[in-house]
C-alpha cells in the first residue's frame, strides 16, 4: 500500500449548522457539491487501487462529484452513530450534560469511542489489503479516528484532528515503515 486518501463529504445543512449527523441522510448543499467538486480537481489524474466509501448519499455524492468511482460501500465507514445526540449541536449537549466530549464520553444509545476505533481499525485493514493508494470517502469524525489510529494514537487521538468539509487528508509511511500524517485538512 502507498497512501491512504481521506475525503470528508462536502456540507450539508446539518454541518454548516454544527448538528451531530451520522444515520440521518443528508443530501448536499449547493456549496457541499462546489467543495465536492473542487476536492476532484485537486485529485485529478490520481489512481486508486480502491474507492471505499461510507453508505451515505453524502460520502457517495462527494465521490461522485469528485470524479471517483466507488469499488465498495463500507458500513464500517458510516459516521460514528451520535444515539441520542443525532440531530444536536455539541453546545446543545453541554447544555444538558457539562463537560461532554464525544472522544472520552460517546453517546446515550450510539457508539463509544472505542467502538468506532475498532470499525476504523477494520477499514484501515481492508484498505491494505489492495496493494496500492486507496480512498476512503466519509465522514469528519471516523475519519479523524481513521487518522488517529493509523499513527497508534486511541480513539480519542481524533479529537486533535480537525477536518472541515470537502477537504482531503492522506495518509502514508515515513522511510517505506512508519505511519505518518503525510497531510491534513487540505483544501479548506
Amino acid at each position: 500500500m502507498a497512501e491512504i486518501m481521506l475525503i470528508r463529504h462536502g456540507q450539508t445543512e446539518w454541518s454548516a449548522d454544527g448538528r451531530h449527523t451520522s444515520y440521518t441522510d443528508l443530501p448536499l448543499t449547493a456549496e457541499g457539491e462546489r467543495q465536492a467538486l473542487a476536492a476532484g480537481e485537486r485529485i485529478a489524474g490520481r489512481n486508486f487501487a480502491a474507492v471505499l466509501a461510507s453508505p451515505r448519499q453524502r460520502a457517495l455524492r462527494t465521490a461522485e462529484l469528485a470524479g471517483l468511482t466507488v469499488t465498495e460501500v463500507i458500513d464500517d465507514l458510516a459516521e460514528w452513530d451520535y444515539g441520542e445526540y443525532e440531530g444536536v449541536t455539541t453546545a446543545g449537549i453541554r447544555a444538558r450534560r457539562p463537560g461532554w466530549s464525544l472522544w472520552t464520553d460517546g453517546c446515550p444509545g450510539g457508539e463509544s469511542p472505542d467502538r468506532v476505533g475498532a470499525r476504523l481499525d477494520r477499514v484501515l485493514a481492508r484498505a491494505g489489503e489492495f496493494g496500492g493508494d486507496v480512498a476512503l470517502v466519509a465522514h469528519g469524525h471516523c475519519l479523524r479516528v481513521a487518522g488517529a489510529r493509523w499513527i497508534g494514537l486511541p480513539p480519542a487521538g481524533g479529537g486533535l484532528l480537525r477536518l472541515d468539509t470537502g477537504t482531503i487528508s492522506v495518509l502514508g509511511f515515513e522511510h517505506d515503515a512508519d505511519p505518518v500524517l503525510l497531510s491534513w485538512n487540505a483544501g479548506r
